[in-house]
């Protein structure tokens, strides 16, 4: 088994994120991806950072503060 070792950035899991865990993801040098030790996802640096931005719009407007709610 390959030894698991933090990447260049760290990057939070996307299966995690989306529900509201933020956890690490380990990179694996030899298959080039990285991987999670809590939910088992694993992808390429390309497919973690898509589907993190995906999540992120959630919280696009998190601190604005609405205050006119016009539905017409």
């Amino acid at each position: 088994m390959a030894q698991s070792g933090k990447g260049k950035l760290n990057y939070r899991c996307p299966s995690c994120f989306m529900r509201d865990l933020d956890i690490d993801m380990f990179y694996d040098k030899d298959k080039e991806e990285y991987y999670c030790l809590r939910c088992q996802y694993t992808g390429t640096e390309e497919d973690v950072l898509r589907l993190n931005e995906m999540v992120r719009v959630r919280y696009k407007a998190m601190n604005k503060r609405f205050t006119k709610f016009d539905f017409d």
